[in-house]
């Protein structure tokens, strides 16, 4: 840390200003001595991940606190359109790993063009109003004495072995409920169009006694400890970064296809500070900032050679572009629930 910078995280638990539904809601002041301006961010990224990105930013930056709000993807998109359309002041930074929530935003009018310094791919950025930032795959999580032979390594591997699962690992099984969870959602979505026994592999999840949860978080760790064996269509980047901590945790990207998404950052054209919130955006795009999400964060970066046609190939990844649009799309949206319902038994 900087000499003088006199830096401090103030961990405040507070409510989610007025959302009573709120699963996290954790708020975080990373306060300054001698303080000039405040950087507000909602963020989906878990305050323990974060912690070095602000650090190092506010390095960079004297004077600027970062007020750091850890909320769900779906309770930051409906924060910042309620806000915005009350004509109040809402964050000055917006970090979602919600590809399609992030895009809807830039395509509704939420967030306003900035200008960085790095030359971006163009996949990677519409309109110069969002901009994804990492590159992450989604990989199955195993817990790893469960697996002296290793894991299942294809689709139609994992529905066979879920098909003669050991007594002993049935309703070990976890993934993503879709209705909870926006990443969840996305990965589902973009599986089922390029896999088209997708809802063969969830009846077998669901016939070993399923389990489903809102947060990859919640996930890792009880496979990492146990209770879970296995984990489907995990952030790969929170697994990486737990298997490093956790020696049972162990993950793998299945051999037929890898869904990628990535977080996307924008600045919320209803900013109270959109010069600190565009600082920041131009932080994590810049050569400093990418090496910081890949070597401290454990995110890949998308400038640190992830971006070319070989790797895109290979790992399926989702543009930012309002083609995610069609990921929000009422009836759509309906219509997976009701097969996601159908294929784990669930009541309407």
């Amino acid at each position: 840390m900087r000499q003088g910078l006199g830096m401090r995280a103030l961990v405040i638990l507070l409510a989610t200003l007025g959302l009573a539904s709120a699963a996290r809601g954790e708020v975080v002041l990373f306060a300054v001595d001698g303080e000039v301006g405040r950087l507000v961010i909602y963020s989906t990224l878990d305050t323990r991940l974060v912690r070095p990105m602000i650090e190092a930013f506010q390095a960079q930056s004297p004077g600027i606190a970062v007020k750091y709000e850890d909320l769900l993807a779906t309770e930051i998109a409906q924060r910042v359109v309620a806000e915005t359309d009350a004509g109040q002041a809402t964050a000055d930074f917006v970090f979602s790993s919600a590809m399609d929530q992030q895009m809807k935003l830039a395509n509704d009018g939420y967030a306003q063009p900035v200008k960085i310094g790095a030359d971006w791919p163009s996949w990677a950025n519409w309109r110069d109003t969002a901009f994804a930032l990492t590159f992450e795959p989604a990989v199955l999580v195993y817990h790893k004495p469960s697996f002296p032979d290793g894991p299942p390594l294809s689709r139609l591997h994992l529905i066979e072995w879920l098909r003669q699962a050991p007594l002993d690992m049935r309703g070990r099984i976890g993934t993503y409920d879709i209705e909870r969870s926006a990443v969840g959602y996305l990965y589902l979505a973009r599986d089922a169009e390029h896999f088209a026994d997708i809802w063969t592999l969830l009846r077998a999840m669901a016939a070993t006694g399923l389990q489903t949860f809102a947060t990859s978080q919640e996930i890792i760790d009880r496979v990492a400890d146990g209770r879970l064996v296995l984990g489907y269509n995990i952030l790969g980047s929170y697994a990486a970064d737990q298997s490093r901590l956790h020696p049972d945790l162990g993950l793998v990207q299945f051999s037929d296809f890898t869904v990628v998404v990535s977080r996307v950052g924008l600045v919320p054209r209803a900013a109270a500070s959109p010069d600190l919130g565009a600082a920041f955006l131009d932080f994590l795009a810049g050569a400093d900032g990418q090496r910081l999400l890949a070597d401290r964060l454990r995110l890949p970066a998308v400038s640190l050679g992830l971006n070319d046609a070989d790797t895109a190939a290979a790992l399926r990844p989702v543009p930012v572009s309002p083609g995610l649009l069609v990921y929000l799309d009422q009836a759509k949206r309906r219509g997976m629930i009701r097969k996601w319902r159908d294929a784990l038994a669930l009541p309407d």
